[in-house]
C-alpha cells in the first residue's frame, strides 16, 4: 500500500460513516458511561443549506470534543507503507486529518456564539489493529498516526481512558453539555421563551430520528417535551427532504400562533435555510375550510362541523401531518383527518398517564407542584385565593378556569374588590392581539399552550374530563381546585392527581 497521499485517505467519506457496533466502540462506551462522559453516534449537523456527518462525538465538560473517525485498516495493509505529511496538514493540536470537520464545527459556533466554541481533539478507532502491530509500522505512518490518539483493539478501559484524559483541561469554564451541543446539533435544540437552549433527552432524540410511518401514536405525560419534540421533527425532516408539506395541528388559533413563533425562533437559532412556509401550523377548522374552498363550498365560521360527505372525498393536505393535543378534538375531526392522510403519514400526539403505553416517560413539570381542594363558595373562595397569591405574585402568573357565568361574576368583582384587571382570555384571537401579561379568566376549552405559575379550577363537574385533566395540569407552581359539592369529575382527578389536600 503505497501511502504518499496518506492523509487524503483521512478525507474521504466512504459511502457510509455509520460506525459498527463492534467490541472496541463498545469498550469505549463502557469508558465514557463510567465516567460521565456524553457520546453521540452518527449525528448531523446542519448548518444553512449544508449537512456534515460526524461518525463520533464524545463531550468533556471540562476539556472539549472528542472527535473519532473508524478505520478498518489491517496490520498487512499497513505494514510496508510509506506516508508523507501533507503540506496544509494542521498540526497545532493534532497530526491526524480532521480538517473539514473542524472547519465545519467551528463556522456554527461562530455564527451562533460569536466564538470558537470549545477545544476539539482528533482520534481514530482502529479494530484490526493492535498494539504490537502498531510498534512495527514505519515511523512515517505512525508519524501521522500518533500512538496517543489511536484506539488500538487491544486498548484496555484504563488506556482509552488514559488516552482521552491527556486532552489538556480548558483553562476557562466551557459551556455545558446542552449549550455545546445544543448549537451544533439544532435538531435536538430546545428554546424556551427566554432563548435559553435545553438538549432534548434520549427518549425525544429517537422519537426525533425515527423514520416516517403511515401512522403512529405518541403518548407521554404532560410536561414531558411532546409539542417541542414535533416541532424539532417537523424541522428536521424538512432539512432531510426540502420538498416535504407538513402541517402541525393545534386546537386553538392563539397556540397555533404560539408554536409558530417557537418555529421561527428555533429556525432563526439553528442558521438553516428551509422554506417556512412549508411548514404550517393550522386549527381543525383552518384545515376543514381548506378543504371546502377546494370544493367550492361555502367555510366554516364560529362552528366546526363536518358534513359526512366531506369525510369521504379525498383531500390531499400534506405529506405529513402531526396531530398535537390529539385528545380534545372531535370523534368525527380524528375520523375525518384519519381518512384523508390514510396514504400519506399521520403523527398522533396526546397527554397519557400510563407508564406502560408512554414513549416519554419523563416529565419536566414541577415535580413539587402542590394540589389543593377546596369545597366551598366557589367565588368567594376564589377571590379568597387570588388575593392571597397577588401579595406575592404577579397577575400574569394566575390563570382561572372557569364557565362563562362564573368568569363574568369574578371579572365584576376583581375589578371592585381586589382591583386588579383581569382578561377574558378569547383564543381565537390571535398573538397580537392577546394581553397575556394580565389575570386571565377562560374557559376549559381555551387553555391550549397556557404557560403560568397557578391555576384555579371551578365548575369542574360540568367540565369535559380531558380538558379538566388538561387545565389540571398545566400550572408550574400550584393548582388549586375548587367545588361545592363531589362529582364523578372530583372523584377521578384525585383519584388520578392528588398529592395534598387542605
Amino acid at each position: 500500500m503505497n501511502l504518499s497521499l496518506f492523509t487524503s485517505l483521512f478525507k474521504k467519506k466512504s459511502q457510509s460513516l455509520t460506525l459498527p457496533e463492534s467490541s472496541l466502540l463498545k469498550k469505549l462506551k463502557t469508558v465514557v458511561n463510567e465516567n460521565n462522559l456524553s457520546i453521540f453516534e452518527n449525528i448531523t449537523i446542519y448548518h444553512h443549506t449544508k449537512n456534515f456527518l460526524i461518525p463520533l462525538l464524545i463531550l468533556d465538560e471540562n476539556r472539549g470534543i472528542f472527535l473519532f473517525e473508524y478505520k478498518d485498516w489491517s496490520y498487512d495493509d499497513l505494514k510496508n507503507a510509506n506516508a508523507v505529511k501533507a503540506n496544509n496538514q494542521n498540526s497545532s493540536r493534532d497530526t491526524l486529518a480532521f480538517e473539514k470537520s473542524h472547519t465545519f464545527i467551528r463556522r456554527k459556533f461562530n455564527e451562533i456564539t460569536h466564538s470558537d466554541g470549545v477545544p476539539i481533539f482528533n482520534y481514530l478507532l482502529m479494530e484490526n489493529i493492535n498494539t504490537d502491530e502498531y510498534e512495527n509500522l514505519n515511523a512515517s505512518v505512525k508519524e501521522l498516526l500518533p500512538k496517543e490518539k489511536v484506539i488500538f483493539s487491544d486498548s484496555s478501559h484504563n488506556t482509552i481512558l488514559g488516552k482521552l484524559m491527556k486532552a489538556e483541561i480548558s483553562e476557562e469554564k466551557l459551556p455545558d453539555t446542552s449549550t455545546v451541543m445544543g448549537t451544533l446539533l439544532i435538531q435536538y435544540a430546545i428554546l424556551n421563551d427566554t432563548n435559553t437552549i435545553k438538549l432534548a433527552s434520549k427518549e425525544q432524540m429517537n422519537f426525533i430520528d425515527s423514520s416516517l410511518l403511515p401512522y403512529y401514536v405518541l403518548k407521554a405525560p404532560p410536561g414531558s417535551g411532546k409539542t417541542s419534540s414535533i416541532l424539532l421533527k417537523a424541522i428536521l425532516e424538512k432539512l432531510k427532504n426540502p420538498k416535504l408539506k407538513i402541517i402541525i395541528i393545534k386546537p386553538t388559533t392563539l397556540s397555533c400562533d404560539k408554536l409558530k413563533r417557537r418555529l421561527l425562533n428555533s429556525i432563526e437559532h439553528a442558521i438553516i435555510e428551509i422554506d417556512v412556509t412549508s411548514i404550517e401550523i393550522l386549527t381543525p377548522k383552518d384545515i376543514i375550510n381548506k378543504h371546502l374552498s377546494k370544493l367550492n363550498q361555502p367555510t366554516i365560521d364560529d362552528e366546526l362541523y363536518i358534513n359526512p360527505s366531506l369525510i369521504n372525498k379525498s383531500f390531499n393536505i400534506a405529506d405529513l401531518i402531526i396531530c398535537d393535543d390529539s385528545e380534545v378534538y372531535s370523534t368525527e375531526f380524528m375520523a375525518y383527518i384519519k381518512h384523508q392522510q390514510s396514504k400519506n403519514s399521520l403523527i398522533m400526539v396526546e397527554n397519557s398517564n400510563s407508564l406502560d403505553a408512554n414513549i416519554f416517560t419523563k416529565s419536566f413539570k414541577n415535580k413539587h407542584k402542590q394540589s389543593y381542594y377546596h369545597q366551598a363558595n366557589q367565588h368567594a373562595k376564589a377571590l379568597q385565593i387570588i388575593s392571597s397569591l397577588l401579595k406575592e405574585n404577579a397577575t400574569k402568573d394566575i390563570l382561572v378556569v372557569a364557565n362563562n357565568l362564573s368568569q363574568e361574576k369574578l371579572t365584576d368583582d376583581l375589578e371592585f374588590f381586589i382591583r386588579d384587571k383581569a382578561v377574558l382570555l378569547d383564543s381565537s384571537k390571535n398573538l397580537i392581539d392577546q394581553d397575556l401579561d394580565n389575570l386571565l379568566l377562560s374557559s376549559y376549552e381555551e387553555i391550549n399552550s397556557i404557560d403560568v405559575k397557578f391555576v384555579v379550577l371551578m365548575d369542574i363537574c360540568e367540565a369535559d374530563i380531558k380538558q379538566l385533566e388538561y387545565a389540571y395540569n398545566l400550572p408550574q407552581d400550584a393548582v388549586y381546585v375548587l367545588y361545592e359539592e363531589e362529582c364523578d369529575n372530583l372523584a377521578l382527578i384525585r383519584n388520578n392527581f392528588e398529592s395534598t389536600k387542605e
